[in-house]
């Protein structure tokens, strides 16, 4: 009877217990949805720390102040916690980048305010508004998006060649393919411009100042850079912020390797102008021109070849201009050519004065000394060759085709000077003065690369909607 009560009256207990519990937690749902109307959800995240805020006190040397939160838990520990991270590592990124800026700012000038400058990957943004707050007028970031390092690399094909004066990153040991993002900083570098490449400490890094500073030394911690460098030389080499190398390299003002390297990839991402009368002159014909081919044998008939004239009649048309540089051996078209030479106004440019016997004969043909043309020509010789006053080809033609009705351009691109022109005329936009190309190319000992080269520049050109031929070498094959 005892024991029976006894269970009874614990059973009671409980039930009691958890009657009440559950009518408190009741009580406590009810008050919390009466109060969420009034109540700041928003400051139950942790704050986000102002860059601008941070750059300025780190720069003027203050301490950071955090605005309290609604909540006391949120106010007093999580956003003091965030708080002060996001303060110190930003004032840590502060420090590194004006140092760096100080550095290359003083004995060295390297760099000027106007710099076009890019910032690459994390703390970017704090480069960015770092170096807007020193006085530079032209900056950008571009940062990491995820935590696939892979993408710094790729994504960075956004920006055109030759686009900056200076590049700063202090994520080469941090991407998984460093040569990548070396190779594709050298391609966006202006000539001339420099880059910054900040090596963190990181004793567990191959590549971080630290592992590479154990037993080499300091000019040693450059050679991971160095040696993948192509157009470019390193200039400095030191210390920031005691523990982070700084390698600092440039590129070269002029290479001939990059100058060939780089010339298919202008045409590539550099696009003509909406309003390039060429291109929509041509435009509608674009689908009809002949195909590209690799070997000069599988060219078998010069018929194939589709000429522009035979898609647009340009008879009635006055002012019809042909200009040929450098050409000796095939200074005109096939018979097959739907215009016959006598219709146009035609200048040859060249550096040998003996073929104005042969080719200039008649009252519409115009021969142009060029002496740089000439592959053994050298730049002290001009003055005896032209007097005081140097040859712009670029202006003179300019001068020549711009009010001309339809123009056709024959050239070879073996030569440097030709390669040149032909690069000027394209970024001045002066090639939309012309109509029709006729692009020769040069294959001399059978070069395998030299023939890529030229099939590279043939496609760049046709994928902005230049109207043009391959024209072989004559010693090739020649149409």
């Amino acid at each position: 009877m005892d024991s029976n009560c006894k269970i009874s009256i614990g059973s009671l207990q409980r039930r009691v217990f958890f009657r009440i519990l559950l009518v408190l937690s009741a009580i406590s749902i009810l008050s919390l949805l009466h109060s969420l109307p009034t109540m700041d959800l928003g400051s139950l995240t942790p704050k986000t720390y102002e860059y601008h805020d941070c750059v300025d006190e780190a720069l003027s040397h203050n301490n950071v102040t955090l605005t309290p939160a609604s909540f006391l838990f949120q106010s007093r520990i999580l956003n003091n916690f965030w708080g002060s991270f996001d303060s110190m590592n930003c004032k840590k990124e502060v420090n590194l980048v004006s140092t760096v800026v100080e550095e290359l700012m003083g004995h060295q000038r390297f760099l000027h305010y106007d710099a076009e400058t890019l910032c690459i990957g994390e703390g970017s943004e704090i480069a960015l508004t770092t170096m807007e707050k020193l006085g530079f007028t032209n900056v950008v970031n571009h940062r990491f998006y995820n935590f696939n390092k892979k993408k710094i690399v790729y994504s960075l094909d956004k920006f055109r060649d030759f686009s900056f004066d200076f590049v700063f990153t202090r994520d080469f040991n941090k991407v998984s393919v460093p040569a990548l993002l070396v190779l594709e900083v050298e391609r966006i570098l202006k000539p001339g411009g420099i880059a910054a490449f900040v090596l963190v400490s990181d004793s567990d890094d191959i590549y971080s100042i630290s592992s590479i500073n154990k037993n080499n030394g300091l000019i040693r911690s450059a050679s991971p850079i160095s040696s993948l460098l192509r157009f470019s030389t390193i200039v400095h080499v030191g210390y920031v912020n005691n523990n982070n190398g700084l390698v600092v390299f440039k590129k070269n003002s002029e290479s001939e390797s990059e100058s060939e390297n780089t010339t298919s990839s202008l045409f590539y991402h550099e696009g003509l102008s909406e309003d390039c009368a060429s291109v929509n002159f041509t435009k509608p014909f674009m689908n009809l021109i002949e195909p590209l081919v690799e070997e000069t044998s599988n060219f078998e008939n010069e018929k194939k070849i589709s000429y522009l004239p035979k898609f647009v009649d340009v008879t009635s048309k006055k002012n019809l201009v042909y200009v040929n540089i450098g050409e000796v051996k095939n200074t005109w078209f096939p018979p097959s050519y739907p215009i016959d030479q006598k219709h146009f106004n035609v200048y040859f440019v060249h550096y040998d004065t003996s073929i104005m016997l042969s080719h200039v004969k008649g009252p519409r043909v115009t021969f142009v000394y060029h002496p740089e043309l000439a592959e053994d020509f050298k730049h002290e010789d001009i003055e005896h060759y032209m007097g005081e006053e140097d040859f712009d080809l670029v202006a003179w033609f300019k001068e020549t085709v711009e009010n001309a009705d339809f123009v056709v351009l024959k050239m070879n691109i073996a030569g440097k000077v030709e390669m040149k022109f032909l690069r000027d005329i394209y970024e001045s936009g002066v090639i939309c003065f012309i109509d029709e190309l006729f692009l020769g190319c040069s294959e001399s000992g059978g070069a395998e690369s030299e023939r890529g080269r030229c099939m590279d520049i043939y496609k760049g050109l046709r994928s902005n909607g230049v109207f043009v031929h391959q024209w072989w070498n004559i010693d090739q094959g020649s149409h």
